[in-house]
């Protein structure tokens, strides 16, 4: 099954916040065995959202989709998921009462007493509203419940939230796809080549290697790095060492200027 990641917000991209999702997502899946297959960002548009959505449940996809589930006007995905689904959204029981428990809380803090019938505590207690059938994943942060309909995964879009509900879901959801796919990478510096040389050589490596994949990350350099294409292998971990030592042994014989990749030569994933 592909992994995906989905961002909502204008506030990302008009960069008046800074996505810090997918790294942080894909070191969650890294650390267990298991890769990002595609991410989207999308703004408030609720159309947009809804489309989008309805995509990626028909995908089959595993899905993570982060922000949106608030409940003030700009907040649109539980509407939105339960439109791509076809179903109404309905007041979660459990999410009412960890709301209601939530509101409890802060009164206690604040050395007053809860009215769970005023109408901002009402109001709150949209962010329990979720499509039918959906269930809940939980928050350690504030109680606030995120949901889950199929394989799709809505978690609010505060770092400190979502991270640990993401990790949740892999561990409470996904367990038995950990570590699947033994995976690793190697490459090398190459210095005063051109992409269109080695082109021949990446191509009979991915034939001769099949399914390891070649890829080459140009650089031109800074200060300190000379300019150089990073050219390396990645997949199953003893076919992907053994089309490495064909690489650097082809780049040998063509006299082309190569060093180690300190950063990945042999990143096990």
């Amino acid at each position: 099954m592909a992994i995906g990641l989905i961002i909502i917000g204008d506030e990302i991209l008009s960069g008046k916040r800074r996505d810090q999702h997918f790294p942080k997502v894909l070191e969650l899946l890294a650390e267990r065995g298991l890769k990002l297959d595609w991410a989207e960002y999308l703004g408030d548009d609720p159309a947009r959202i809804v489309a989008t959505l309805k995509r990626t449940i028909a995908s089959g996809d595993i899905v993570f989709s982060c922000g949106g589930i608030g409940a003030t006007p700009d907040d649109h995905t539980r509407q939105c998921a339960a439109t791509a689904l076809g179903v109404p959204l309905v007041l979660h029981a459990q999410g009412r009462a960890n709301i209601e428990e939530r509101i409890g809380d802060m009164a206690r803090d604040a050395g007053t007493t809860a009215d769970l019938n005023s109408p901002e505590n009402l109001h709150r207690l949209k962010m329990a509203e979720f499509p039918q059938g959906a269930s809940l994943i939980p928050n350690a942060y504030n109680k606030i419940a995120g949901f889950t309909v199929g394989t799709h995964h809505f978690v609010p879009g505060f770092p400190v939230m979502a991270w640990p509900m993401i990790a949740w879901v892999l561990d409470n959801c996904y367990s038995h796809l950990f570590n699947r796919q033994p995976h690793s990478e190697q490459s090398v510096l190459v210095y005063g080549s051109m992409e269109s040389t080695l082109n021949p050589l990446m191509e009979a490596l991915e034939a001769d290697y099949a399914p390891v994949k070649v890829f080459s990350l140009p650089s031109v350099g800074d200060a300190i790095t000379r300019g150089h294409i990073e050219l390396g292998v990645k997949g199953e971990p003893s076919l992907t060492a053994s089309a490495f030592a064909d690489m650097c042994a082809q780049l040998t014989g063509m006299r082309i200027e190569f060093a180690p990749c300190v950063t990945s030569c042999d990143a096990p994933v």
